[in-house]
């Protein structure tokens, strides 16, 4: 058990909304069942996850040592498209966490790897995330390449901090955007006021570059490509919203209201080029528009007609 000493800033806000927005990594349903099990103090008092906090307020947080957890095989289908001795590209279905995390711990493409692969995947990001050198979010789809052993994993995250990869995604965007195509030059860093969420901020950030085009454009929308210049968590998401053009179904990053429906957001890793880590040579790969996609393309020009 770790305990976290905290102060609250703001007058009249919820402990269980204070100890999510604190930074300790704790979601607020977490917090609130901490704050059930009497693990959380205010003023040194067990308090319930409604209370109601004072400013210069001190709060105990009582954190549990997490349980160590190793990733177990599961005979989940994957889709291959690509496979040797080093390396394996997958094309992910949306909906499809990539590894192994709280709330997440079974049916992950990590689990379908480790059924697939067996014990051939790289060990350098541990038992959680083995393999893994890249990530796409949940509901995004599409392409992503797994390493199967050290020396592929580290030949292949040098070209990632190189920016060296081609990675090009097609998206759908809420709006009309007005050029034919341009470049999104802005920094990404942690949200300081939501840490669950990213932004185009200058202070703890890291440059981000999205080079974009249209593709076809809709009464409302706009259907694009993206290419990634640097890979920074949620790039196209948050550049895009920063634009004032969200991708459209972003929970996280859209707008309230769409004129149409749709869950998850409407991006897909459309193709990944990179040097493959033992032979030196270039590998591409492509994958057609998965059916969500294509039916939301189909929708949007039945209502542009």
């Amino acid at each position: 058990m770790t305990e976290h000493e905290l102060v609250c800033g703001l007058d009249g806000i919820r402990l269980d909304k204070f100890i999510a927005e604190s930074g300790l990594g704790l979601s607020r349903s977490a917090a609130a069942s901490l704050a059930e099990q009497q693990a959380v103090r205010v003023n040194g008092a067990p308090a319930g996850k409604k209370t109601k906090l004072r400013l210069g307020d001190k709060i105990i947080v009582a954190v549990p040592e997490p349980v160590p957890y190793e990733a177990k095989a599961e005979n989940i289908p994957i889709e291959v498209v690509y496979e040797d001795s080093d390396l394996i590209v997958v094309n992910k279905p949306k909906g499809m966490v990539v590894h192994p995390a709280a709330g997440n711990y079974e049916g992950t493409l990590v689990n379908a790897l480790l059924y697939h692969c067996g014990d051939s995947l790289s060990g350098i990001n541990g038992v959680m995330r083995p393999g893994i050198v890249h990530r796409i979010d949940k509901d995004t789809s599409g392409l992503l390449i797994v390493a199967k052993n050290d020396f592929a994993h580290i030949r292949l995250a040098e070209q990632i901090k190189a920016h060296s990869f081609t990675r090009e995604y097609e998206a759908v965007v809420f709006g009309n955007i007005r050029d034919d195509e341009g470049t999104v030059d802005a920094p990404i860093g942690r949200n300081p006021n939501d840490r669950k969420k990213m932004c185009v901020t200058a202070k703890n950030s890291k440059n981000a570059v999205t080079h974009y085009s249209v593709i076809e454009r809709f009464g409302g929308y706009t259907h694009i490509r993206c290419r990634l210049q640097t890979g920074r968590t949620h790039q196209i998401r948050v550049h895009m919203a920063y634009l004032g053009h969200p991708v459209a179904g972003d929970q996280v990053y859209g707008v309230r209201r769409e004129r149409v429906d749709f869950t998850g957001q409407c991006l897909h890793a459309r193709k990944i080029g990179f040097i493959h880590p033992a032979s030196g040579e270039y590998l591409e790969f492509e994958s057609e528009l998965p059916r969500y996609f294509e039916d939301f393309l189909k929708k949007l020009r039945r209502m542009s007609e």
